[in-house]
């Protein structure tokens, strides 16, 4: 059985030794995310289901520079942010799997009001969901990628500064 106090007194271990206050803490190196990358077992049901279901406009593909005859292509989420996909024809991977040290979710945050619009597209196409704390929905794409769209502002989840 897992040790839930153990546990919660390692969090509150390392939020002491590695959080700093936001007026404290150094600004990252980073710019922001460029994009991330996930595999698409179908180029145009991927297309379909991010720019038609989800609204997330395609903004470019290309065949992949790593493997002849594979596509990279690119929808925007928001913000200079883009989900990117790669198609591996010929390569049998398998289905999706979360595994340790892999992807286990992409939150998006979107309005309120989008929010709700987008729940009901998901209704309307068949797409089973679970909604958390009123504002999470979680679902997986064609390919079995679990998402979530998130009615919380960047940087705050659940009514909490997160970033």
């Amino acid at each position: 059985m897992t040790d839930l106090a153990a546990i919660a007194a390692e969090r509150d271990r390392l939020r002491r030794r590695y959080l700093t206050e936001p007026a404290e803490r150094a600004p990252s190196s980073a710019r922001g995310l460029h994009h991330m990358a996930l595999v698409s077992g179908d180029v145009e049901r991927t297309i379909r289901f991010y720019q038609e279901l989800l609204e997330f406009p395609l903004t470019e593909i290309f065949e992949n520079r790593d493997y002849p005859g594979s596509n990279h292509f690119f929808f925007d989420v928001g913000n200079g942010n883009l989900l990117a996909f790669f198609d591996f024809p010929g390569l049998d991977l398998g289905p999706y799997a979360e595994v340790l040290g892999g992807l286990h979710h992409i939150a998006i945050s979107v309005a309120p009001a989008q929010w709700e619009r987008l729940r009901g597209k998901l209704d309307a196409a068949g797409v089973p969901y679970q909604v958390e704390s009123e504002v999470s929905l979680y679902f997986r794409d064609p390919d079995g990628a679990r998402l979530e769209l998130l009615a919380d502002p960047l940087g705050e989840m659940y009514g909490e500064r997160v970033g």
